[in-house]
């Protein structure tokens, strides 16, 4: 039998019945902490495909493809995460999972990708059709898990890594794996059949750090101590509501301000928001919680940025 994971420490936890009364509208209804939120997708702006022919020559450029994808280019190398292009993050073409911004560009706008690194298999992280349409030689990097899974899709780079390993890459890029609280399923029958991880990207001198898919844990306090400070951070900040549910596996707004704190981010861009409808919150909710709690703990805006899918930031450049 298949190894099952589980997160190690305490937390509170849901049943598959607790999410089919949810969905029912039976149990679990809140109303929204921030009344007068929009319930609005985030801002999208229109991207030169030619800006991305080719990695900086210093430092790393990173862009925010909508929910937790991103464009790494950076030491020569050119990393996707997390990249989910297609219109639903679901198996079937369900409406209420359809995607509500459009990628900032097409896969075949995109440079040649060296790896593409994911944090687990759930839909709106693991797009099949988006591995596909990158290659079936295209090297993945994943947690612990998925590799037999992966090479039945006809995967044939398939890396493997446990929480706190590092994988050598290329051109002085590693890879690490960091802990996050989740859990994983792509059926009724194998969940958490697989790990789940978020990653921290190293070359060229900085450090870029993806949280996967996370509810707050102690866990990111061990992150900062082992491997920070880190330059930039990728801190998922929506689909949290209901509490009574979503806590013991997506962060609201202030605990992402406490990850950002925990792992001593330089910098961070809130991700997991703005795309997908997947919870109750409104969709223009977690910005301004976000903001709010930054203004709170005397934390600028621009340290903890929220982007617009297309938007590019430069790390560790130096003319």
């Amino acid at each position: 039998m298949s190894r099952r994971y589980e997160n190690p420490w305490p937390h509170e936890d849901h049943s598959v019945l607790d999410i089919l009364w949810w969905k029912l509208g039976v149990r679990h209804r809140e109303t929204p902490v921030w009344e007068d939120a929009p319930d609005t997708p985030a801002e999208h702006i229109a991207l030169d495909p030619a800006a991305l022919r080719s990695p900086p020559t210093a430092g790393w450029r990173v862009l925010w493809l909508g929910h937790s994808s991103f464009l790494l280019q950076g030491a020569e190398v050119s990393l996707l995460i997390d990249p989910v292009f297609s219109p639903h993050c679901a198996p079937l073409p369900f409406p209420s999972l359809r995607r509500l911004v459009d990628p900032p560009c097409g896969i075949r706008d995109l440079p040649e990708i060296d790896a593409v690194l994911l944090s687990h298999s759930h839909y709106d992280h693991c797009d099949v059709p988006t591995l596909e349409a990158l290659g079936n030689d295209i090297p993945l990097i994943v947690p612990e898990g998925h590799r037999s899974w992966l090479a039945k899709k006809g995967f044939r780079d398939v890396r493997e890594a446990a929480w706190f390993e590092s994988l050598s890459f290329r051109k002085g890029v590693t890879f690490t794996a960091t802990p996050s609280q989740h859990f994983t399923a792509r059926t009724p029958f194998d969940r958490n059949r697989a790990h789940w991880c978020g990653w921290l990207v190293e070359g060229g001198g900085c450090k870029l750090w993806h949280a996967g898919d996370s509810a707050w844990c102690p866990a990111f306090r061990e992150i900062g101590e082992r491997l920070g400070p880190i330059d930039l951070g990728m801190i998922p900040i929506g689909a949290y509501q209901p509490r009574s549910i979503m806590r013991s596996m997506h962060m609201n707004p202030e605990e992402a301000v406490d990850v950002f704190e925990d792992t001593r981010c330089r910098r961070a861009i809130a991700m997991h928001w703005g795309t997908f409808r997947l919870t109750d919150e409104p969709m223009g909710e977690p910005p301004l919680r976000l903001r709010n709690e930054l203004r709170k703990r005397g934390i600028a805006d621009d340290v903890f940025r929220v982007p617009m899918v297309g938007e590019m930031f430069e790390v560790g450049r130096r003319v």
